[in-house]
Parts: C-alpha cells; sequence; structure tokens
C-alpha cells in the first residue's frame, strides 16, 4: 500500500454499517485511507466480526473493565497509538469521550451524526423528524469537539422526508446517504481538503463546480441507487 495513505481507525458500539462501508472503499487503492483497527466498547459489536473478517485488526475495551471514563479513554488513547492511527473516526459508537481525549485528537477525530445538524442533536433523530413534520432529513459528518453534536460540518446529505414514512423506512434511507457521504467525508479530511481552524470547518482546494464533485457531497442524489464502491474510491472532489 501507497505510504502516502492515511491510517485511520473507527470506534464502533454496534453493527458498525458505516464502518463497514469504510472498509470496503478503503480495498480500493485509489482510496487515500488504510483502514488500520477497529476499536469497540461491547466486546460482542456485530462490527468486530466484520472487521476481524477483513483481515482488520479488532480492539474490544468494554467500559465495564475501567474505573472511570477518564481510564477507559486511556485505553483507547493506548490502542490508537500502537496502531499508529491518523484519524479516528466514530461510526455508531455510543459513548461521550472526555474532553481530553477530544482536544488530543482535535482536528483528527470526526463523527456522523444522522440528522441535518444542527437540528435533532443526539438520539432518537428519525423518530423526532417524523413527529416535528420536517420534509427534509439527512445525515451530517463533522469534527469532534467536546460539546455533543456541535463540531464544525464537513459534509451534509439531504434525503425526502415522504408522507407514508415510517420511522424504520427513514432510517433506511438516511443510512444509504451515510454510505455514501461518509467515505466522500474521510476522503476531505485524509486529503487535507478540509481542516478544522479556529472553531470551523475550512476547505481548501475544493471544485464546487464539478458535475460530480462537491454538490454531490454535500446533497447526493443518488440515495435510492446501488452504490458505486469504486466510484466513490475515485471520487475527486
Amino acid at each position: 500500500m501507497s505510504s502516502t495513505r492515511k491510517r485511520a481507525a473507527i470506534l464502533i458500539s454496534g453493527r458498525g454499517t458505516n464502518m463497514a462501508r469504510l472498509i470496503e472503499v478503503a480495498e480500493h487503492s485509489a482510496y487515500p485511507v488504510e483502514i488500520v483497527g477497529v476499536i469497540s466498547d461491547v466486546v460482542d459489536a456485530p462490527g468486530l466480526v466484520f472487521a476481524a473478517d477483513k483481515g482488520i485488526s479488532t480492539i474490544a475495551l468494554p467500559r465495564s473493565d475501567f474505573g472511570s471514563r477518564e481510564a477507559h479513554d486511556g485505553a483507547i488513547e493506548a490502542a490508537l497509538t500502537e496502531l499508529d492511527a491518523d484519524i479516528v473516526c466514530l461510526a455508531g459508537y455510543m459513548r461521550l469521550l472526555t474532553a481530553r481525549f477530544v482536544q488530543n485528537w482535535q482536528g483528527r477525530l470526526i463523527n456522523i451524526h444522522p440528522a441535518l445538524l444542527p437540528s435533532f442533536r443526539g438520539l432518537d433523530t428519525h423518530r423526532r423528524a417524523l413527529e416535528e413534520g420536517v420534509r427534509v432529513h439527512g445525515c451530517t459528518v463533522h469534527f469532534v469537539t467536546v460539546a455533543m453534536d456541535e463540531g464544525p460540518i464537513i459534509a451534509q446529505a439531504a434525503v425526502p422526508v415522504l408522507t407514508s414514512d415510517s420511522e424504520a423506512d427513514l432510517a433506511a434511507r438516511v443510512l444509504r446517504a451515510e454510505h455514501e457521504l461518509y467515505p466522500l467525508a474521510l476522503r476531505l479530511v485524509a486529503e487535507g481538503r478540509v481542516k478544522m481552524i479556529e472553531g470551523r470547518a475550512t476547505f481548501v482546494n475544493l471544485n464546487e463546480n464539478a458535475r460530480d464533485g462537491a454538490a454531490r457531497l454535500f446533497s447526493p442524489a443518488s440515495w435510492d441507487d446501488d452504490l458505486d464502491l469504486e466510484a466513490l474510491a475515485r471520487f475527486t472532489p
């Protein structure tokens, strides 16, 4: 593998479908990121099995094994150091990280949230979107800061909310958008096209006029089409 590829580790708590998408896209040599490890706070998280089957290092660090959040996050940091990770991706990681951890990884720690931030921070986003009667919903990739779901936005994808939608229907539609958005956003970070500077996401050399470029990144129109992993790996914003 090219030495220029960034080394990313993924934190999960469950099935890890976004983790799986990142792993699959990173299997293409054109993608500028290598997934070097998956860490979970849940010993039997299904995502660990998927990652292990792909030959990726997996580490389980259950919170119950540690006397404090600080000790738990310290163990995660030690694992990340062992993996020599450049970037950390949260993919359904269900615990808040300590301020020290977040500050140590500032600008290199990203998360995907199943809503169009700043709307619907926290949990149960799809149910809340339906209850509020919004007509557009979606997902957001953002830099992680100490405040929950308040970090600078890297990219967003919008999907329609249909009048016939159940919570499960909407969740499935948003998840497909997540699977397209996260690899593209991670690419921007890995290539240095977006950086967290003075609390804001600052973009560099982003071609917003390209037909398949940034416009698709921020509002993909292919949410009900089959996703092309090779196209995602080679995509140039």
